[in-house]
């Protein structure tokens, strides 16, 4: 089966300051818009933020993996491991606050990989993650 890109949407309220964190922090490419919802070129992906009120927004929860409060809900995508690498320096660069700053999690087991968890302005959690070897990705 050949992999396809996927679709994901949520909810901001605040589009034009997510707009901003997705195309200039980030450095998603941004597609189709409206007064609405905004689509960008998320690492090869389609990702639209949508406008909903702040006050019908979810609160995060957090279930504990690795030691660490992993956000949910959260998204994110697998990076190649030279390319998480990079990311997370020009992230830190850019003075993003980590939920939990880029670490190996796993390490020395199956499925050892690097991941970082941060929000959006809007509170939406991401996950960023990469693995040494990608056939551990579903590895027990």
């Amino acid at each position: 089966m050949k992999i396809q890109p996927f679709h994901l949407a949520i909810p901001v309220s605040n589009l034009e300051k997510c707009r901003k964190f997705y195309k200039e922090t980030l450095g998603c490419g941004e597609g189709r818009s409206s007064e609405h919802w905004v689509d960008f070129n998320f690492f090869g992906h389609q990702l639209v933020i949508h406008y909903k009120p702040a006050e019908e927004t979810a609160a995060t929860h957090s279930n504990p993996v690795d030691g660490k409060d992993v956000p949910v809900p959260h998204f994110g995508v697998v990076l190649q491991w030279d390319v998480f690498q990079e990311f997370s320096k020009l992230l830190q660069a850019k003075g993003i606050e980590f939920v939990i700053e880029p670490y190996i999690r796993f390490k020395g087991q199956a499925g050892e990989q690097a991941t970082m968890f941060f929000k959006d302005p809007c509170g939406n959690a991401l996950e960023f993650k990469a693995f040494k070897n990608m056939d551990q990705l579903f590895a027990k």
